[in-house]
């Protein structure tokens, strides 16, 4: 431990990065959109796949609000989005911030573009973040955002 560390005064420090994921689904551009914008359909693939989540929240419109809190055994995550701009069915922009227990780890702005491609859809998602004080990392990030993409892809099949 350093010095600061033990002294109560943490290090602080910000690593920005930005990444960008793309995923193709056999689903048109109105249903992965309506999977992004309706509550009920988001509920299905966005959260703790056991349902833990106290609560989702969702104001889907430019200005809305979105939150979501995670309690896990060794912390409790919350998500609290802003939607900055919606283009019905090819592009949703929303600001957010991610918290464990009282502690910021990162603030971030994502994009999520849809593009008909045969008779699905190319999702690109590009996210720019700025990552706090070593508590997150941009890998650790993009690798939750893939996996997250995939639990909407089993969400789509099963619609």
């Amino acid at each position: 431990m350093t010095t600061a560390e033990t002294s109560g005064v943490r290090e602080r420090s910000v690593v920005h990065s930005t990444f960008t994921v793309e995923r193709v689904y056999d689903a048109t551009p109105a249903r992965v959109f309506a999977a992004w914008s309706d509550p009920v359909a988001k509920a299905r693939w966005f959260g703790p796949p056991d349902g833990s989540a106290d609560g989702h929240e969702m104001d889907f419109r430019p200005g809305g609000r979105e939150r979501l809190v995670v309690p896990s055994p060794d912390a409790t995550w919350t998500f609290e989005s802003r939607y900055e701009e919606i283009v019905p069915d090819e592009r949703i922009v929303h600001s957010y911030v991610m918290d464990r227990d009282e502690l910021r780890v990162s603030a971030s702005i994502a994009t999520i573009q849809l593009f008909a491609e045969g008779d699905g859809t190319r999702l690109v998602l590009t996210e720019q973040g700025a990552f706090l004080d070593g508590q997150d990392t941009p890998a650790a990030r993009e690798h939750g955002t893939r996996e997250l993409l995939e639990v909407l892809a089993g969400a789509l099949d099963g619609a």
